[in-house]
C-alpha cells in the first residue's frame, strides 16, 4: 500500500526474477519454440507479469521475435544462448551432495575458469540452494578441482549417463530440498563462472538513467538480506518506490519524506522518522549516484527499537557503539 496522500492505496504486482529466469527463457526457447507467454511463464516458474518483463528485456536486446504463433529466438538470441550454453539434468548422486534433490549443469570448455570450486558453492547458496559440487573433466576423468583422485564410481556413472563429456568441461551439481532450487543454484553458479548474462547494448553498468526499476528492486532485496530482514525502502528519482518487509514487497507505489529529502540533497540522512508508516523509528537513507547525479535513494528502518533492542542505526556519523551496543557519542 502507499501512504503518499495520507490514504492507503494498493499498487500493482512487482516483477520478481533474476538472471536464472532470463537464462531459463533462452533455454526453453531453444528447445521448444515457438512458445506462448503463458506457457513460458509456467516453464520458467514465475508469474505472467514477471515473464512479460523478461520478454521485454529480451526483445529490447533484439534476442526474440514475438508473433501471433508465439515467441522465437532471433539469430542474435541464438548467439547469446551459445555464449551461456549449459546442458541441464536432474541427478542422483547422494555420495557427494547433501540435499534431497540434485541437478547438474554441464558447461562446455570452461574448466580453465574454475579455481577451487568453493566459488560455485557460495554462488549456489546465495541463489537459494544448500550448496554445489564442482567437477572438471581432464584426460577423460571427472575430478575435483586441484585433485587427481578419481570420483566416486557411482557418481561418475550417474554423470556420464546424463551427459556426453568432453575434456575441459565443467560439471556443477546444485543440491537443495527441491529440484527447482537445485537447478537454480547450479545454473546461477554456471552463469557466474561464464561471466554472467550480458544483454544491454549500453555501457553495461548495473544502473543508468535509462534502466528500469528492476535493478533497484534487486538491490533493495540484497540490502534487506544484508541487514537481517529489517524493512528496506527504495525509490528512483523519476518513479514511485517500494517498501520491503519480511522478504516481500508490501508496497510498490511508496515514497516518504526522508527518501525525497535524500533525492533532493544527495547526502545520507540519519534520523527518527516523523511521518509515514515508520513514524517514531530510526531510519538511515543514502543516495545512489550515477554520472554525478542522484538517481535513487535506499533506506533501512531499525524496527528493533520498537521492542527495546539497542539500535543498529547511528543517528550521527560520529556515533560509535560500545561493547554493550550503546552509543558512546564520540566524535571523529
Amino acid at each position: 500500500m502507499s501512504v503518499t496522500d495520507g490514504r492507503p492505496r494498493m499498487g500493482g504486482p512487482i516483477p520478481k526474477f533474476n538472471d536464472y529466469h532470463i537464462w531459463k527463457s533462452l533455454y526453453c526457447l531453444t528447445i521448444d519454440a515457438p512458445v506462448g507467454r503463458k506457457k513460458l511463464a509456467s516453464l520458467i516458474g514465475i508469474g505472467e507479469g514477471s515473464t512479460r518483463t523478461v520478454l521485454n528485456i529480451l526483445q529490447e536486446n533484439g534476442l526474440i521475435t514475438v508473433k501471433k504463433n508465439g515467441i522465437t529466438l532471433t539469430p542474435e538470441g541464438k548467439a547469446t544462448w551459445n555464449s551461456v550454453l549449459m546442458n541441464v539434468s536432474p541427478l542422483v548422486v547422494t555420495a557427494i551432495t547433501i540435499g534431497g534433490a540434485n541437478c547438474a549443469v554441464q558447461i562446455p570448455h570452461s574448466s580453465n575458469r574454475v579455481k577451487y570450486g568453493c566459488e560455485e558453492r557460495d554462488t549456489a547458496i546465495k541463489a537459494g540452494a544448500l550448496g554445489a559440487t564442482t567437477l572438471i573433466v581432464s584426460n577423460g576423468m571427472l575430478l575435483f578441482p586441484g585433485n587427481d583422485y578419481p570420483l566416486d564410481p557411482r557418481a561418475d556413472r550417474a554423470i556420464r549417463a546424463a551427459f556426453l563429456l568432453n575434456n575441459d568441461d565443467t560439471i556443477i551439481i546444485g543440491t537443495a530440498d527441491t529440484q527447482a532450487a537445485a537447478e537454480e543454484g547450479a545454473v546461477t553458479a554456471g552463469l557466474n563462472l561464464l561471466g554472467g548474462l550480458r544483454l544491454r547494448k549500453d555501457d553495461g553498468e548495473m544502473f543508468n538513467q535509462r534502466s528500469t526499476g528492476d535493478e533497484l528492486i534487486a538491490l533493495a532485496f540484497m540490502v534487506h538480506d544484508l541487514v537481517g530482514g529489517l524493512p528496506v525502502c527504495a525509490k528512483r528519482r523519476d518513479n514511485l518506490g517500494i517498501r520491503i518487509e519480511n522478504g516481500k514487497v508490501i508496497d510498490n507505489a511508496y515514497t516518504g519524506a526522508v527518501l525525497e529529502e535524500v533525492l533532493g540533497i544527495g547526502t545520507t540522512v540519519r534520523r527518527v522518522a516523523t511521518s509515514g508508516p515508520y513514524k517514531g523509528i530510526r531510519v538511515i537513507v543514502t543516495p545512489l549516484e550515477m554520472d554525478n547525479r542522484v538517481i535513487a535513494a535506499i533506506g533501512v528502518v531499525d524496527v528493533r527499537t520498537m521492542a527495546g533492542v539497542n539500535n543498529l542505526i547511528r543517528l550521527h556519523s560520529g556515533d560509535e557503539l560500545n561493547i554493550h551496543g550503546n552509543p558512546t557519542n564520540r566524535q571523529t
